[in-house]
Formats: C-alpha cells, sequence, structure tokens
C-alpha cells in the first residue's frame, strides 16, 4: 500500500529545520500542501527569522509541492489563529497537525529558574495547545482530522537536567489520550510522537557516529503512519536510527487492601505483588482505573 496525501493539507510547526524540516519534506512527497511553520528562534527560544522556514518552502516547490512559510509565534494564539485562517483561505482545510515546535533550557532542577520552567512548558505544551484549538473546529466540522504531539523519552522515562522539558513532554500524552476520545466520533484521530534524532537540539550531547545514525529523516514515516487515512488513535510511537516501537502507559493487576487502620500496612507488605506485570493492561480510558478498583471492592453494576 502506497500511502497517498494527495489533495490533504498540512501543517507542520518547527519546520524550519530537523524533524519538522524533514516531515514537512515527507508530507509534500507523498502529495500533501504543507504549512512550513517556524519562528526561526534558537534551540533556547530566543531570536527569530522566517528565512529557515522560507528555504523550506522553496525545496517544497522544487519538488512540484504546493507550499507557504509563516512565522507564527505558537505561544501566540491570536498568531496562531491568523496562521489557521491564511490555511483555510487558500486550500479551504486543514487535515494534518504535526506539533512539533520546541526549545530547550536544561539545567538540573536545583540550578532552573521558574521563568525556564514556564517558558518550556510554554513552547512545547502551549503551543501544541493553541495550534490544536485553532484547528479542532475545522477538522469536526469537515469529519476528518490528523494530529500528532511530538512528545519525548524524556517525559515517558526522564532525562536528568530535563524536568521542564519532560513535564511538558508528558503532559502532550495526557492531551493526546483525551482529546484522541474526544475526537473519535469526528474521525479525529490523536496520536504521539517519541522521536531520537540528531538535530541541534542534540548537537554536543552524543558523539558523531551516533548522530550519523540519527538523522531527522529516518524518524518521519513514523509520522507519516500518524497521519494516514487509516492512522491508528491513542498511539505513542518512538523512532529513532531506523527503528520503531510503541510505549504504552499501563495497570497492573493489583491487589485489594481495604480500608481498614492496617491498609497502609497491608499495601506495604504486598508491594511485590502489587507491582507484578503479569496481566498489566492498557486502559481504554481514566474510567478503566475505577472500574477496576470497583471490582476488587465487590461492586457490581446494577
Amino acid at each position: 500500500m502506497s500511502i497517498d496525501l494527495t489533495g490533504k493539507v498540512a501543517i507542520v510547526t518547527g519546520a524550519g529545520g530537523g524533524l519538522g524540516r524533514a516531515h514537512a519534506l515527507l508530507l509534500g512527497k507523498r502529495g500533501a500542501k504543507v504549512v512550513v511553520n517556524d519562528l526561526g528562534a534558537n534551540v533556547d527560544g530566543s531570536g527569530g527569522s522566517i528565512s529557515a522556514a522560507a528555504q523550506v518552502v522553496a525545496e517544497l516547490k522544487d519538488m512540484g509541492c504546493d507550499a507557504f512559510a509563516n512565522g507564527a509565534s505558537v505561544t501566540e494564539f491570536d498568531q496562531v489563529e491568523a496562521m489557521v485562517a491564511e490555511t483555510v483561505d487558500r486550500w479551504g482545510r486543514v487535515d494534518i497537525l504535526v506539533n512539533n515546535a520546541g526549545i530547550l533550557r536544561d539545567k538540573s532542577f536545583m540550578k532552573m529558574s521558574i521563568d525556564d520552567f514556564k517558558t518550556v512548558v510554554d513552547v512545547h505544551l502551549m503551543g501544541a495547545v493553541h495550534c490544536t484549538k485553532a484547528v479542532w473546529p475545522i477538522m469536526r466540522e469537515q469529519n476528518f482530522g490528523r494530529i500528532v504531539m511530538t512528545t519525548s523519552s524524556s517525559g515517558l522515562y526522564g532525562n536528568f537536567g530535563q524536568a521542564n522539558y519532560g513535564a511538558a513532554k508528558m503532559a502532550l500524552v495526557g492531551l493526546m489520550q483525551t482529546l484522541a476520545l474526544e475526537g473519535e466520533r469526528y474521525n479525529i484521530r490523536v496520536n504521539s510522537l517519541a522521536p531520537t534524532a540528531g538535530t541541534r537540539m542534540l548537537e554536543g550531547l552524543l558523539p558523531q557516529e551516533q548522530l550519523d545514525l540519527l538523522t531527522p529523516e529516518v524518524v518521519s514515516p513514523a509520522m507519516l503512519a500518524l497521519v494516514t487515512d487509516d492512522a491508528p488513535t491513542r498511539t505513542v510511537l518512538c523512532a529513532g536510527a531506523g527503528g520503531v516501537e510503541q510505549a504504552n502507559i499501563t495497570l497492573t493487576k493489583g491487589i485489594f487492601i481495604g480500608a481498614d487502620d492496617d491498609a497502609p500496612e497491608k499495601l506495604v507488605a504486598n508491594m511485590s505483588e502489587i507491582s507484578d506485570r503479569s496481566n498489566e493492561i492498557v486502559p481504554s480510558s481514566g474510567a478503566a482505573q475505577g472500574a477496576l478498583e470497583l471490582k476488587k471492592a465487590g461492586y457490581k453494576p446494577a
């Protein structure tokens, strides 16, 4: 099966370089019209120029793709709304949103300023919220939408010196979980991608021989799989160096400890059984946790 996105309209944020550029080029290669959004800021979010986005647009047009550059800051909702309005004015719809824009301000939590924490959360989390909020009514009306959140192993599993980044990235998974449920009846599918790529964010952090394998281009196929007509929803794909995995938030079978005075002691004494991952499940929604716990307590629905 060949993935053909002819007629689809895609917005990719942070698409002036690295992963965003690779995503935009692959979407264009497969037939999509592409909005290349990039503020043109440095890795820490300072500065800004639309020149990087314009260069990617030039690459797309050389390939015969329809595209335009946009310099909206994802942290400013009015700018994002204007970008989406321009897209609809040009092409009549928005089918795909890839929330890729991000910055780094790494420090240990002890040394990290509150401003550095808030700024990273603002770009990664609220940037995705702004873009998704702006396209959501359009996707509902047209009964089609594919949204990709860019999460990270730093959020899924932790990484020293990235408390701000990790918190924002895990929050995007939570956002995905609920939006996928709310979008299901409107054929809006929401997924997440956790990339490992040798972009400028990893420069100086990994040896060159590893960076040579971790090219952005080998991550983008996982993004493409998440925006097709047959895409899954509520799925977290991890991708890097040509490998692809799926991450899940699971729930163990657990035990019943009751509400007696010795309930805390029962919990501590049986921690190994509570932690036993055999027969763990991936809950269909947040309510599934409560349903499991009520069942342990002997509750039976009427």
